[in-house]
């Protein structure tokens, strides 16, 4: 049986597929080297949801959700700060196949594991959704950055699949 939040989301899709409505096309925003931003605008629910479909449909399985904008929501009261989200998280995972080849090709890669997507809305750009990952660097050989050049295809792929809904 699947999940409620699944079969909604299959319907939402299904409707905009069915009244052929229009695929927005979305480019990253490349904040420097180490980090990719993909921004459109959306539900927080539709698009968090599909991140975690797009995850879960390669047969990977997620280890953790950092729940970051309700920690600093808890927390800014007692420090003073300003709301910075209005909703965010970072979903947590590996692929067991290129993770032990990121390793294999260096054991001191273990530090790029696990993956990392982030998916958030600004309190001052509310209906604006940002999904971003860090992107691994690509120290030593052909091998090493071979193996991390495929982490960041797959999560690249992740993000741009779940945009497209």
């Amino acid at each position: 049986m699947m999940p409620t939040s699944v079969r909604a989301l299959c319907l939402v899709l299904l409707g905009c597929l069915t009244l052929g409505l229009p695929v927005q096309a979305v480019e990253p925003r490349i904040v420097n080297e180490h980090l990719k931003v993909y921004s459109i605008e959306g539900d927080y629910a539709l698009y968090r949801e599909a991140l975690e479909m797009a995850i879960i449909d390669r047969g990977i399985v997620i280890n953790n959700v950092a729940h970051i904008g309700a920690m600093l929501s808890r927390t800014g009261a007692d420090i003073g700060g300003e709301a910075i989200f209005i909703q965010a998280e970072a979903l947590e995972f590996c692929s067991a196949v290129l993770s032990r080849r990121m390793m294999e090709a260096e054991p001191h890669h273990i530090v790029f594991c696990p993956y990392v997507i982030s998916v958030y809305e600004l309190a001052d750009a509310p209906g604006t959704i940002h999904l971003a990952y860090r992107r691994p660097t690509l120290p030593g050989d052909a091998q090493s950055r071979e193996a991390l050049e495929a982490v960041d295809t797959l999560l690249d792929e992740i993000v741009r699949e779940a945009l497209a809904f």
